[in-house]
């Protein structure tokens, strides 16, 4: 054979394989060492339990260690910002709920894009709140509260986990909606909030289900209504809002994972891929459930849209409660 034949030929192979479809070149291999998931809220929490739950599982799937990066403080700012600037190799994610997307309008002075300096991942649950009050407030039901809050003269108190936090802007919306008198008193977290529920210092919350749960099955704090459109398993004889007489009325934390913005979209998937299979996992759910989560594992795309919504949502929210942050 000869030469020029054989250079015909190295060329026809050259071009075919620059005709090549994206996904049949290489791929930069991942990960080349440990993952950090940085979590914006101390251990013990939701978040934290969720982040080790699938941080245990990952490396059998990715051949490096994963580890999970405790960074409280500054209502979830401090740690996204941190992950905002860091390389968008996926080696960096970030396990955080809707205080990402409450940020946005909340804060005043925000050094980073809750929005354009991330990738949105993957949303793994949904944790629903609930209206929960004293035992020492007669009400049993949302009409018989209502009426309730409204022939106090000097409102309702509410606790909250802090000013803007979803509990704090649901509360605000329910004021507005069922024009209901109410004061809110801020705790640092739903350990000292339930304490005072349960002591009758406080007369009622918007709390995560999942925070809780444990009391009401006690019949320690009494669950007036659900805001999710549908019931839970958890707790199926608690109504939710709509059933009560208050169409559309719905608010919820969540639990979703993100990486720097600009990943690229095959390891984007790829990640996405991978924790969807471990939330699929059936004792996984199981665990999700008990924790009065509503397991929803929305892929990139669909979490994209949700984001979008979300943002909207708790815009309006913060703009009714005038609540600010610097």
């Amino acid at each position: 054979m000869s030469t020029m034949t054989l250079n015909r030929r190295a060329l026809g192979l050259l071009a075919g394989a620059s005709l090549l479809p994206a996904p049949a070149l290489a791929q930069p291999a991942f990960p080349l060492r440990p993952v950090r998931i940085v979590v914006p809220y101390p251990a013990g929490g939701a978040t934290d339990v969720i982040a080790r739950m699938i941080g245990e599982k990952l490396p059998s799937l990715w051949g490096q260690p994963v580890v999970v990066d405790n960074r409280a403080g500054a209502g979830t700012t401090l740690a996204a910002e941190q992950v905002s600037r860091a390389e968008p190799d996926g080696h960096t994610l970030f396990e955080t709920t809707s205080a990402h997307t409450i940020s946005k309008s909340l804060y005043r002075n925000l050094t980073y894009d809750p929005i354009r300096d991330f990738t949105a991942i993957t949303l793994t649950s949904v944790v629903p709140l609930v209206l929960v009050v004293s035992k020492r407030v007669p009400a049993t039901d949302l009409a018989s509260f209502i009426a309730w809050g409204k022939a106090q003269r000097q409102g309702v108190t509410f606790g909250t986990t802090g000013n803007g936090t979803a509990q704090h802007l649901t509360a605000a919306l329910f004021k507005l909606r069922a024009e209901v008198p109410s004061e809110y008193v801020p705790y640092r977290g739903d350990a000292p909030l339930n304490t005072d529920l349960l002591a009758g210092l406080v007369d009622g919350s918007f709390s995560t289900l999942s925070a809780v749960l444990p009391y009401i099955r006690s019949g320690e704090m009494k669950a007036i209504a659900l805001a999710h459109p549908r019931r839970m398993d958890a707790i199926p004889d608690v109504p939710t809002f709509a059933e009560g007489g208050m169409a559309g009325f719905e608010a919820a934390t969540w639990f979703g994972t993100f990486a720097p913005a600009r990943l690229p979209e095959a390891l984007r998937e790829r990640i996405a891929r991978d924790i969807q299979g471990i939330v699929s996992d059936a004792a996984f759910t199981r665990r999700l459930v008990e924790m009065g989560g509503d397991v929803t594992n929305y892929g990139p795309a669909r979490f994209d849209e949700f984001i979008a919504a979300e943002t909207a949502r708790w815009a309006e929210a913060v703009r009714v409660s005038g609540a600010t942050i610097n």
